[in-house]
Parts: C-alpha cells; sequence; structure tokens
C-alpha cells in the first residue's frame, strides 16, 4: 500500500472534510468508522490516504483512551510518512472532555513520530484564521469574524467553551508543557520554505509539545505542507489541526510535483468511485424518493437552516429525555417512518435542553439509536442528512456501517458521502454530515433535491 496521509478524525463531520480535501484533490482515499481489519483494508486495493472516523472530541479522559489506544496500535503498524490527529477547526477543547493534550500524548505512546509535531492553526476556506497564535473565527459563512474566545457560540459552548484565544497557552491549559509558534511573517519572508526548515530544526532539537502554525492565507499553508514534507519522508510526523494539515500537503505535494499517479480509481468489488455532481441546479425536481434528516444541533446557523428549508420537509419534534424509553422511541421512530413511507421528507429537530436533562453525549447516542430505527422501518429512504458533529458521530456509529467514501461538497465544509456497509440495504445511502456551524442557508434545499445512490443489489 502506498500511504501517505492517515488521519484520525474526532468527530464525524470534521473527518469527512478531510476526506473530502483528500480525495477532492485526487487521492485514493477511504474513511473507516472504526480501526479497519486487516482483511478489510487489503479488500479496499492500493490508497494513498486513510481516515478513522471516531467520537473522541465528545468523550471524557478514560473513554477517550479506549478510543485511541487501538487507533495509536494501527497508526504504528502502517508506513504513512504523515499522521494526522484531525480536531475541529474551532480548537473547543476541555480538560475532561474531548482533551487535545490527552489525545496526542496517546498517540505519541504507540508511535515512532519525529520530536517535530507541528500544529497547523487556522482553515481559510472555513473562515479560520490563526495570526500571532491567535485563533478567530466567523459565525456562520461569511459572517462577522470574532476571536475564538468572544465568538457569540463557540465562547458558550454548553460542554466545550473556548475561553482562551492564544492556542498556545490553550494546549498548554489543556496539559502540554511547551508549545512554540511561528507567525505569519515568518511564513512570508524570504526564502521562507528554507528558512522555515532551518527554524524547525532548530526547535526540534530543543523538543518542544509542539509548534504552532499561524495562518491567514491558503498561501500559508502551501509554504507549511512544503518546509513539513520533506522531514516528514525522513521521519514519520505527528500532527494536529483541522482539515488544513491535509490541504497543507495536498498543496505541497502538487507544487513539488510529487503526486501519485494512478493507472485505475479506487474501487474493489465492494467499493464505487462514483461522484455525483453537487449541488445541483436550484430548480431541479427533486427525487421521488424522500429524505430524513436528523437534527441534533442547536446552533443559531443550523436553526437558520432549518427554517429555510422547512417548506421541503414535515418537522416532528424529539424530546431527548423521551427517547430513553424505548417505547416512546419506538413509537417517535414509527410515526418518522409512517410519514416517510408516505413520500414526505421528514426533519426530526430535537428540542432545546431543559435543567435536569440528559447530556450532550447521551442525547447523541439516543438520537442515533433513533436514525438506525426509521431506516429499519423506512427502506424507502437513501438519503440521509444529520446536523450537528456530536450527533453526527452517533449516529453513524449507530447504523453499523464500516466506511465512507466521497462523492462531492453540498457547501463549504458540508459534505456528501456513500455508506459503505455489509447490509446491502445500507450499502450506498447517500449521506450528509454537518456541523453546527457549518453550511450555506439553504443547505437542506440542496440535500432535497441530490440524487440517491443505489443499494448494492441495484447495480
Amino acid at each position: 500500500m502506498s500511504l501517505r496521509f492517515a488521519y484520525y478524525g474526532d468527530d464525524f463531520t470534521g473527518a469527512t472534510d478531510t476526506l473530502s480535501a483528500l480525495a477532492g484533490a485526487g487521492l485514493r482515499t477511504l474513511l473507516f468508522l472504526g480501526v479497519p481489519s486487516r482483511n478489510r483494508l487489503a479488500a479496499c486495493g492500493e490508497l494513498d490516504a486513510l481516515g478513522i472516523a471516531g467520537a473522541a472530541r465528545a468523550m471524557g479522559r478514560d473513554a477517550m483512551r479506549q478510543e485511541l489506544e487501538p487507533v495509536a496500535q494501527f497508526f504504528a503498524g502502517i508506513a504513512a510518512p504523515v499522521l494526522h490527529y484531525k480536531c475541529c477547526s474551532t480548537y473547543d477543547s476541555a480538560l475532561e472532555v474531548g482533551n487535545l493534550a490527552q489525545a496526542i500524548a496517546v498517540l505519541r505512546h504507540a508511535l515512532q513520530a519525529s520530536t517535530l509535531m507541528p500544529v497547523v492553526g487556522g482553515q481559510p476556506n472555513l473562515e479560520r484564521y490563526c495570526a500571532f497564535g491567535n485563533l478567530f473565527a466567523a459565525a456562520g459563512s461569511g459572517g462577522v469574524v470574532h476571536r475564538i474566545d468572544r465568538h457569540p457560540t463557540m465562547s458558550c459552548h454548553p460542554v466545550t467553551p473556548m475561553h482562551e484565544a492564544d492556542l498556545r497557552r490553550h494546549l498548554t491549559q489543556l496539559g502540554m508543557r511547551q508549545v512554540e509558534g511561528i507567525n505569519w511573517r515568518e511564513l512570508e519572508a524570504p526564502s521562507a520554505i528554507h528558512s522555515l526548515q532551518q527554524r524547525l530544526q532548530t526547535l526540534a532539537a530543543q523538543a518542544p509539545d509542539a509548534v504552532l502554525f499561524d495562518v491567514l492565507t491558503d498561501e500559508h499553508l502551501n509554504t507549511i505542507g512544503q518546509a513539513l514534507w520533506p522531514i516528514a519522508q525522513r521521519e514519520r510526523m505527528l500532527t494536529l489541526g483541522p482539515s488544513s494539515v491535509a490541504q497543507a500537503f495536498v498543496a505541497a505535494w502538487k507544487s513539488l510535483n510529487d503526486w501519485p499517479i494512478h493507472d485505475t480509481p479506487l474501487q474493489d468489488a465492494g467499493l464505487a468511485a462514483d461522484t455525483i455532481p453537487v449541488p445541483v441546479a436550484a430548480d431541479a425536481a427533486p427525487p421521488r424518493d424522500p429524505v430524513f434528516v436528523l437534527a441534533g444541533s442547536l446552533s443559531p446557523v443550523t436553526a437558520a437552516q432549518l427554517d429555510h428549508g422547512r417548506a421541503f420537509y414535515t418537522s416532528v419534534s424529539v424530546d431527548p429525555a423521551l427517547l430513553g424509553d424505548a417505547d416512546r422511541l419506538n413509537a417517535l421512530a414509527n410515526q418518522c417512518a409512517q410519514l416517510l413511507c408516505q413520500g414526505q421528507s421528514v426533519i426530526a429537530r430535537t428540542d432545546q435542553p431543559v435543567a435536569g436533562g440528559p447530556d450532550t453525549n447521551t442525547v447523541a447516542q439516543r438520537c442515533g439509536r433513533l436514525l438506525a430505527a426509521v431506516l429499519a422501518r423506512a427502506p424507502e429512504v437513501r438519503r440521509v442528512g444529520v446536523l450537528g458533529g456530536d450527533t453526527s458521530s452517533r449516529a453513524v456509529q449507530a447504523l453499523g456501517v464500516w466506511g465512507l467514501s466521497w462523492m462531492g461538497s453540498l457547501s463549504t465544509g458540508v459534505q456528501w458521502v456513500r455508506a459503505h456497509a455489509d447490509d446491502p440495504r445500507l450499502d450506498g445511502l447517500a449521506l450528509m454530515l454537518k456541523g453546527g456551524q457549518m453550511g450555506s442557508v439553504d443547505i437542506l434545499t440542496r440535500l432535497h433535491r441530490q440524487p440517491a445512490l443505489p443499494t448494492r443489489s441495484q447495480t
């Protein structure tokens, strides 16, 4: 296997964003929903990149360790020169939930990686920027850019609020000992790549826990990638950051003309490399099969998207507290399935939390069980949208799908993916997995007009 890039995504929506960065650039890439067995990996043929989608972002310390130790052992046994822990582009993380410092420590313990551990601080295509170590993010696509500790959503996130904008301080508060920084002026200096490589060599000798790179532009990513790739080829490299890590290396490979050449596309007996042109025209007639949307995100961006798309869907209210009762869950699944079987597209939308109600992780798990129950009762559904990062992770895990391949982007940061499953009924299910802050206001309209994929028995 000619792997050059492997990553773990700490939630499913983020993992599909990195999948798009790699597969969209032409690399043969698969996203596995768990550590793949040797037989599964061998059956997928030659890959340039692979990912493992997980849910560590929403996990406590013990659960995170149990989640990541098998991933670390798997990474230790493959030959990819770049290993990437993919975190959210807002870097929201807390001591007891989704701790990025702990995640890196677990991976480092098992890997023989270089002493240099780069952290890529921004992702311009998602309007995430890092300047002099401080992270900034737009509030919705094209919205006002805020310093992350003043962001209207991330500064008051219910689980992992960001109260520190300086990512160096943020990571040390999570448990890293020393985090150095390379600011954007160094990325624009004459002979920046050569100067960076010399600087990185000096920093590696000092053995800091991490080196944070400012990012303001795509050109910065290209410079970072060109500086890092020769080091990774000599000594495999562990990296931390959003999908901009993959973007940096992709840009570097193109600039250096170091690009994989394929005789055959991504394919085997159970995989298809079909790509659907997305988005479709706004006036296109929607397919006849109904769409099921599970909305777990409570962000203002998602709320606006739900309001915009309500003309195309029947809305069903979901009280997460009631989903803990099997009879109530089955009743709700029957209600959704009945509407779907009548040809109506449905949004199951979670209610606002109340004091004393279930925590966000429990809500996400219950929503996952609801999705599985609805699809079992409504096999007509071939298109599914899940809104919310944690909800997406738990929902797809509940389906028993083993992998995802990329088909296109419905909007910036919102991917259209194909499910791969041993169950023929689920194989080929078309999924839109969307983080709460991501996507255009008309994203549900775009989903409603996308064609479905055939099941394996129909291909």
